[in-house]
C-alpha cells in the first residue's frame, strides 16, 4: 500500500544520451583481484555512473535492453526499488496526476511478498551492450563503504570517498589524517612524548647554565671572601666566681668582638687588630695595619673562634691613623660598646686586648698614665701626608707589635681608646710597626675622636680634618707654633678668605694656647685642633710683637691631611 503521507518526487527529465538502467537490474561487483585505477577524465558524451549507484557489470550471455524514454511528468522508479502496484480500491488511469510536479510517494513492497523474478539481469540491446562494454573496460568507482583489501601503491588517498557519508574519522585513513601540507599529524602519545622530550632538554640547559653561574658566582665569592657562613657566639659571659669589671670579666665580655687582620701587599705583609664595630661587618683598626694591602692587596679577618673570612677597606685616613674594612656573610656580630674619653681619669684600669707578634687574643692590662699627649706618628713618605697627629691617652698596658688597631677597654668593658703607637728603648714614639718591645709607653687614638672619623669613613668614604687655614712653621725652635711667612708654594701663608685671615691672623703670629691649654710646637697645635670637629670655636692666644692677645676661630674643613 502506498503511503499516503509522504509524497514521491518526480525524477526531472534525463538528459539526452544519459543511460538509465531498468528497475530490477542488479549492480555488478567490481572483480576484486584486479586493481582499480584512478579513473581519467571522461571523454564528453561518455557515461559516467553517479556516486551511490553501483555500477553494472557486463553480461557477455544476456544483453540488457535500454530503458525507453519516460514520457514528461511521468515519475521515474530510482534503480534497485519494485515499482509500487497501484491501489486495489481506487485505480489511476495513466498514472497520478502531479500538481506543480509535487512528488508521489513510491509503494513499498510487502515484505513477505516472495522475490521475483524480475530480479534476474535482463537481455540489454546491441547499443546497451556496446555501452557496457565501454563501462567495463573504463575506470570503476568503488562503491563507499566497499570492503577488501587495499590495493598495493595507492598510498593515504586509495581508499578516502569524498562523497562518502560520515565524518573523516570514520573512513579508512591510508597512514593518519593528513595536513594541508601532506604532513602526518602527530597523536596524542607522540605529543606527549615531544613534550616530554622538550621538558626534559630545557630542563637540562637551565641545569647546565645555572651550573655555569653557580660556578662562577662561587668563585667570586671565594675570591673576594663574601659568604662563608661564619655564625659567631654571643658576648661572653662573666666566669664565675670572677667579679664583672676584673680583667678575667673583661675579657670574656670582650674577646668575641675582637679579630686579629693578616695584611699582605705587593711589597710587605703585616698583622694588627680590630674590633667589631656593628651588625653590618664593620671593623674599626689602625690605617697603618691595612695600608701595605694597597689597592691590590689582600686582608684576612680571624674571629676569637678561629673562623677566617676575607676584609675590604670601607675608608682609610692617615691623619688620624684610622681605617674601617668589613666582612661580608658573618652572622652573631657582637659590637664592643663605646665610651667617653673624655670622662676617663688618669689612674683608670684599662685592658689592652690584641695579637702581639700573632698572638691572636692577648689580654694585658695596666692604667691611664696621661691624657691628651700629643703623639705623631709616621713620616716615611717626606712631605708628611703620612704623619698621623694623635691627642692620644697613655697607658702602661703593655703593647707591642701586632697590638695596633685594637680596644683599650675601661672597667666596664667599653672601648675608650684604639692602641696605636708605642715608645721603644733608643727610639722616639711611633706606630708598633717595628719590632722593639714595650717599655710600659703605649698610646691609644681617644675613642671621642675614633667615632667621628669612623662614623665619616662608613658613610662618605674619607674623614675630614679640621683647619685654621694657615701653614706653620714646623723649624720654629721657640716656644708655640709659629704661622710661616710663606706658603710651601711661595704663596700667602694664611689663606685668603679662610677661618685664619677671618680671625685675624698673620704671618709671623706665634699661636701659645687653644683654649686654656698651652702649646710648645707646630705638631702640638695641630693634635690640639685634630681633636675637634670641624665647625667648633675655638679661643686662641696669639703672640704678635711682643703682644698677647686672644682671637676666636671657626674650624674650617679640609680633605687633605
Amino acid at each position: 500500500m502506498p503511503v499516503a503521507s509522504a509524497p514521491v518526487p518526480v525524477a526531472p527529465e534525463p538528459a539526452p544520451g544519459t543511460v538509465v538502467v531498468p528497475p530490477g537490474v542488479p549492480a555488478a561487483m567490481p572483480v576484486a583481484s584486479a586493481p582499480v585505477p584512478v579513473a581519467p577524465e571522461p571523454a564528453p558524451g561518455t557515461a559516467v555512473v553517479p556516486p551511490g549507484v553501483p555500477a553494472a557489470m557486463p553480461v557477455a550471455s544476456a544483453p540488457v535492453p535500454v530503458a525507453p524514454e519516460p514520457a514528461p511528468g511521468t515519475a521515474v522508479v530510482p534503480p534497485g526499488m519494485p515499482a509500487a502496484p497501484p491501489p486495489a480500491s481506487a485505480p489511476v488511469p495513466g498514472g497520478p496526476e502531479t500538481a506543480h510536479d509535487t512528488a508521489v510517494p513510491a509503494p513499498r513492497a510487502a515484505a513477505s511478498a516472495p522475490a521475483s523474478p524480475a530480479c534476474a539481469p535482463a537481455p540489454l540491446p546491441p547499443a546497451a551492450a556496446s555501452l557496457a562494454s565501454e563501462a567495463a573496460h573504463a575506470t570503476a568507482v568503488p562503491a563507499p563503504g566497499a570492503s577488501g583489501p587495499e590495493p598495493e601503491g595507492r598510498g593515504p588517498w586509495g581508499r578516502y570517498d569524498p562523497w562518502a557519508v560520515g565524518a573523516a574519522q570514520e573512513q579508512p585513513a591510508g597512514h593518519g589524517p593528513l595536513q594541508q601540507t601532506g604532513a602526518a599529524v602527530a597523536t596524542a602519545g607522540q605529543r606527549r612524548r615531544r613534550a616530554r622530550r622538550l621538558a626534559v632538554g630545557w630542563t637540562l640547559l637551565v641545569a647546565c647554565v645555572s651550573a655555569a653561574v653557580g660556578g662562577v658566582a662561587g668563585a667570586y665569592v671565594e675570591r673576594e671572601g663574601l659568604g662563608g657562613e661564619v655564625h659567631l657566639p654571643q658576648a661572653g659571659s662573666v666566669p664565675a666566681g670572677r667579679a664583672p669589671d676584673s680583667v678575667a670579666g673583661i675579657a670574656a665580655r670582650a674577646l668575641p668582638s675582637v679579630v686579629t687582620l693578616h695584611v699582605t701587599g705587593a711589597d710587605e705583609a703585616g698583622t694588627g687588630t680590630g674590633f667589631v664595630l656593628d651588625g653590618q661587618g664593620h671593623i674599626l683598626t689602625n690605617n697603618h695595619v691595612v695600608e701595605p694591602a694597597g689597592s691590590g692587596g689582600e686582608i684576612s679577618v680571624t674571629f676569637s673562634t678561629g673562623d677566617t673570612v676575607k676584609a675590604k677597606v670601607v675608608g682609610r685616613d692617615s691623619g688620624y691613623d684610622l681605617a674601617v674594612v668589613q666582612v661580608h656573610g658573618v652572622h652573631g656580630l657582637t659590637p664592643l660598646p663605646l665610651g667617653d674619653s673624655d670622662d676617663v681619669r688618669v689612674g683608670d684600669p684599662v685592658v689592652a686586648i690584641g695579637a702581639p707578634f700573632d698572638l691572636a687574643n692577648t689580654v694585658t692590662s695596666g692604667i691611664i698614665s696621661a691624657k691628651e699627649r700629643p703623639i705623631t706618628a709616621g713620616g716615611e713618605k717626606g712631605d708628611g701626608s703620612d704623619v698621623s697627629y694623635v691627642d692620644a691617652l697613655q697607658t702602661d698596658a703593655p703593647i707591642n707589635p701586632g697590638n695596633s688597631g685594637g680596644p683599650l677597654l675601661d672597667s666596664r668593658a667599653r672601648v675608650v681608646g684604639i692602641n696605636s703607637a708605642i715608645r721603644s728603648a733608643g727610639s722616639g714614639s711611633g706606630s708598633d710597626g717595628g719590632q722593639a718591645g714595650s717599655i710600659g709607653l703605649g698610646f691609644a687614638i681617644p675613642v671621642n675622636q675614633a667615632r667621628r672619623v669612623a662614623e665619616e669613613l662608613i658613610n662618605d668614604g674619607h674623614a675630614t680634618h679640621p683647619v685654621i687655614g694657615v701653614t706653620l712653621d714646623m723649624g720654629y725652635r721657640g716656644d708655640g707654633a709659629r704661622i710661616d711667612d710663606r706658603s710651601a708654594g711661595g704663596g700667602p701663608a694664611v689663606i685668603k678668605g679662610g677661618p685664619g685671615e677671618r680671625a685675624g691672623l698673620r704671618g709671623g703670629d706665634v699661636i701659645t694656647e687653644v683654649g686654656e691649654e698651652r702649646v710648645h710646637s707646630g705638631e702640638e697645635l695641630i693634635v690640639k685642633i685634630r681633636a675637634h670637629r670641624p665647625g667648633d670655636r675655638l679661643r686662641l692666644t696669639v703672640e704678635r710683637g711682643g703682644t698677647d692677645r686672644e682671637v676666636s676661630l671657626v674650624l674650617g674643613a679640609s680633605e687633605q691631611n
